[in-house]
């Protein structure tokens, strides 16, 4: 079956996974083919990803922190 890629429609479906067609398929016959697939939700290693991350971040910020407390302490000492 050839489709014509401007035919293409994405539908996003409700929590029942039910799909709104519109009026104009009504009493028509329809076929519907599910193409792909998207998660809202975030997989584990995009989780794991995202906190090594964020470990990472906070890591070089207290660092920084560090490093400027120092000098800053240092400066009152002068």
């Amino acid at each position: 079956m050839k489709v014509d890629a401007d035919k293409l429609q994405t539908n996003e479906t409700d929590d029942r996974g039910r799909v709104y067609l519109g009026t104009e398929y009504a009493n028509k016959r329809v076929t519907v083919a599910v193409v792909e697939v998207e998660s809202e939700t975030p997989d584990e290693e995009e989780l794991a990803a995202a906190y090594r991350e964020a470990s990472e971040s906070a890591s070089n910020i207290a660092d920084e922190w560090g490093v400027a407390s120092d000098e800053a302490w240092s400066g009152l000492d002068e």
